[in-house]
């Protein structure tokens, strides 16, 4: 059973009960653009969301030296951010977004392997879903399925 409520996106609506394979490009070219058209660190960074499952959601972010810290490494604030991201569009397409939106309220991260290329992944999946909050939990693993990063994202849930 799905945790994701059915929402639109542009031309796209997300429907729980027939989650797309692949993210539509059209999806993320939005959420990038973001709802003011002037564009959002999502962009900057190139973060996509990649895969819907029933109770997670997925995102890559390339390593390069665009997000190095000064010792050539991916930057701990890079990884925040691409955590941040996709526990915050997990927790809006876990309300109906007719009523609600979502905002991080606190993250944490552990920082456990330094990166310098390749395909970062972040999977998130809810800790707790509730009327004012939800919490995430968000693991991060490089192009060899080595865990690089965790954390943990409260969003609150606010009403329009």
């Amino acid at each position: 059973m799905s945790i994701w409520v059915k929402n639109n996106f542009g031309d796209h609506t997300l429907d729980p009960e027939n989650l797309p394979t692949i993210v539509p490009c059209q999806i993320n070219e939005a959420f990038k653009k973001g709802f003011t058209n002037l564009g959002t660190l999502m962009e900057t960074l190139d973060i996509n969301i990649t895969e819907i499952g029933d109770d997670f959601l997925k995102a890559t972010m390339e390593a390069r030296s665009l997000i190095y810290n000064p010792l050539g490494v991916v930057h701990g604030g890079a990884y925040v951010a691409l955590a941040e991201t996709v526990a915050s569009f997990a927790a809006n397409i876990a309300v109906d977004t007719t009523k609600y939106y979502c905002v991080g309220q606190e993250i944490n991260a552990n920082h456990l392997k330094s990166t310098v290329n390749g395909i970062l992944t972040a999977t998130t999946t809810p800790i707790h879903l509730g009327k004012r909050s939800s919490v995430w939990d968000i693991r991060i693993h490089n192009k060899n399925d080595q865990l690089c990063c965790i954390s943990r994202m409260t969003a609150a849930v606010i009403e329009h």
